[in-house]
Order: structure tokens, then sequence, then C-alpha cells
């Protein structure tokens, strides 16, 4: 990993909910942990390195991301699989994927997640019917949050 890369964690971890992020690549691990400062500790498999804090204080934690209330039982919820920023559509200038009363089949584009630069599409698991879009567009989405509620 490139210190771009770890950079690119850094403000990652600094503008988001989590308090501590670990990435394991090719046998390394990179920990990024929010305390007083962002601090992180790079180690690879046989030996661990010495920790080096980040020269910018955390940002303040935000209030926590809502979540929706209790499922029905005939409701089930697409959670962010990572930590990125959520996207409803390819472009600014694109049709969103889905909106709320869409029907969906299962691999059918729901959102994209942006991390690290990479876009990642995120696809229904089942068929259903958009209920709630519970994420604003070009905002951060944390691991396991909530993103769209659907019905079957």
């Amino acid at each position: 990993m490139n210190t771009e890369e770890i950079r690119e964690l850094i403000k990652l971890v600094e503008t988001s909910q989590i308090e501590e992020l670990e990435v394991k690549r090719w046998g390394k691990a990179v920990v990024i942990r929010k305390h007083a400062a962002a601090q992180i500790i790079q180690s690879d498999a046989v030996a661990a390195a010495p920790a080096v804090a980040a020269a910018q204080p955390a940002a303040a934690p935000a209030t926590s991301a809502p979540q929706a209330d209790v499922l029905k039982a005939n409701e089930f919820m697409l959670k962010s699989p990572m930590v990125g920023t959520f996207y409803r559509a390819s472009s600014p200038e694109a049709d969103v994927f889905v909106k709320e009363g869409d029907t969906v089949a299962p691999g059918q584009v729901i959102c994209i997640i942006e991390a690290m630069k990479v876009m990642n599409e995120i696809v229904a698991e089942k068929p259903g019917k958009v209920a709630a879009i519970l994420v604003e567009n070009a905002k951060p989405v944390e691991f396991d949050q909530d993103l769209v509620r659907f019905e079957e």
C-alpha cells in the first residue's frame, strides 16, 4: 500500500463515523483508529511496524446516521457492504438507478458506493419493491448502514 492510499484511508476515517478501519492486502495490514488523533499502524505478517500519528487531529464525531425503524414482516433492508460515498446514479447527468416505488430484480444495480476512488455497484440480492431510500445522494455511508428499505 502506498502513501497516497494510506492518506485516502485516513481522510475516509476522519470524515466518517467509524472509529477504526483495518485493510489487509498481500499479507500486510493497515489499521487506522480515530481517537484524539488518527493513528496508522502498518504491519506485515512477520513483524509489526511502529505506530505513526497523523499530522491532523481527527474530525469531531458526526451524529449517527439515521437507521430505519423496525422492519415489518414483508420488508427487508439493503445495507452498505463498505464505508464510502453513496451515489444514486452512475454520473450527475444520468438517471437514478432506482426510485421509491420501483420493482427490482436480483442482480439489478441499486446504487454505487465509491471507496478509495473505486466505484462499487451495489446490486439487489432478491426481488422487491423500493419502499424508501434512506441515504441522500453523494453522502458518506458506514459499513452495515441501512441504504434502501424494500417490500417483498
